[in-house]
């Protein structure tokens, strides 16, 4: 999965996210755990804006990034890394094969009938959900 590296900053009880190599893509946050979600929306949404317009910045590497003098600073003033992956939704659906235990699969119909989901879209968010909890 596709990642970029962004800069955190608390500023006044808010949380500030931004990503060197990607010029206006910001999120903040009351807390870290809200700008990082906030983040990953704003980088989806970022990139899918330039996409139609331009080609996507490379993600640099952490070494590079540290070599960048903008990014000494912030980081010397009290910023952090920030690892933000991007999670893209295409807009359709694909069928998948895949093998689960029998029990872990009644668990899982269980669960998504006491949820209100079907089956895919509950498989879907627990995927997903696995996926941010990094």
């Amino acid at each position: 999965m596709a990642s970029y590296i962004a800069l955190i900053e608390e500023a006044g009880g808010a949380y500030g996210v931004y990503f060197p190599d990607l010029p206006g893509c910001t999120a903040m946050g009351a807390t870290p755990e809200a700008a990082w979600n906030n983040a990953i929306a704003a980088l989806a949404d970022w990139i899918e804006e330039v996409e139609a317009h331009a080609p996507v910045p490379a993600a640099r590497a952490l070494d590079a990034l540290k070599a960048d003098e903008e990014v000494r600073e912030a980081l010397a003033d009290g910023a952090a890394f920030l690892t933000v992956p991007l999670l893209r939704e295409a807009g359709r659906p694909v069928k998948a094969n895949i093998s689960l235990d029998k029990g872990l699969l009644d668990a899982i119909d269980s669960a998504a009938a006491r949820l209100g989901l079907t089956r895919s879209a509950f498989l879907a968010s627990a995927a997903r959900d696995k996926i941010l909890a990094g």
